[in-house]
């Protein structure tokens, strides 16, 4: 079943702009979807002549993300999942992922981006036992998206809290770590964060983020391993703690790739 997006439906009213590459689309780009224009094309292009280990770190954020919802669904049995920062539909998306492992399970998803929201009516259908719906909601506001979360998710239960490359575009490092805890203060104990992020430890790909940064798009921070630790700071960190995406539980016949990125699953005690 699906629900109605919530929030103001911005979607007719929010003129798209084309003008200045956008992330949601120049990922959409790098894992080979069609939802995205010339000017995120030649901003993707761009990136990758710099850096080509974008490609491979926007997949294996994917592949992260999927080996995590599974993991929570079959072996710590959360029905109920919040993605936010969700991006464009592609080829798997978190619904698809959490209702392949568990059919009833809930999916909200929260993003603010025009385009998004109307993909997001037309493409992120849950199946018939689960729920999905879509929050349009801005990053920087955790108390309202949780209170429009709780409108389908039921709070007092666990919920996995999925922050997956999304966290560089809170460019304030405080305001970062008070994001997160704002979404996982509402939420019941059991709860998981489910977070994957790049880092700041390779120079190319630090070059290729700031000529990025430099076309007027919404600009992206990399951090460190040691402040990405941080955002788990009180949780239980599940095996093997924060490691680079491809050494968070890998599956057999997969080549795990050394990655400027670091990943983790923790409980919320």
């Amino acid at each position: 079943m699906t629900e109605s997006p919530q929030g103001p439906d911005r979607g007719a009213e929010t003129k798209i702009n084309t003008d200045v590459p956008q992330s949601a689309r120049i990922w959409n780009y790098w894992l080979g979807g069609t939802d995205n224009y010339e000017i995120d094309r030649i901003a993707g292009d761009q990136y990758v002549a710099l850096y080509p280990g974008i490609v491979p770190i926007a997949r294996a954020g994917r592949y992260f993300m999927d080996r995590a919802i599974r993991f929570l669904a079959t072996e710590r049995g959360v029905r109920q999942f919040m993605d936010c920062g969700t991006g464009l539909p592609t080829m798997d998306n978190t619904h698809e992922m959490a209702q392949r492992a568990a059919p009833d399970a809930k999916v909200v998803y929260v993003d603010n981006d025009p385009l998004v929201l109307a993909h997001a009516r037309a493409l992120l259908t849950g199946s018939g036992e689960g729920r999905t719906a879509y929050i349009d909601c801005d990053l920087h506001d955790p108390k309202t998206i949780t209170a429009k979360a709780a409108e389908l998710l039921d709070l007092s239960q666990p919920v996995g809290l999925l922050l997956i490359g999304v966290m560089g575009h809170i460019v304030d490092p405080d305001e970062a770590l008070g994001v997160v805890r704002g979404l996982l203060e509402p939420l019941a104990s059991g709860s998981y964060l489910i977070l994957h992020d790049s880092t700041d430890t390779n120079e190319a790909f630090n070059a290729a983020q700031r000529a990025y940064d430099e076309t007027g798009a919404i600009p992206f921070r990399l951090r460190s391993p040691e402040f990405i630790r941080g955002y788990f700071d009180g949780l239980e960190m599940e095996e093997p703690g924060l490691v680079t995406s491809g050494a968070w539980r890998p599956e057999v016949g997969v080549e795990a790739e050394d990655l400027p990125t670091r990943c983790a699953v923790a409980r919320k005690p």
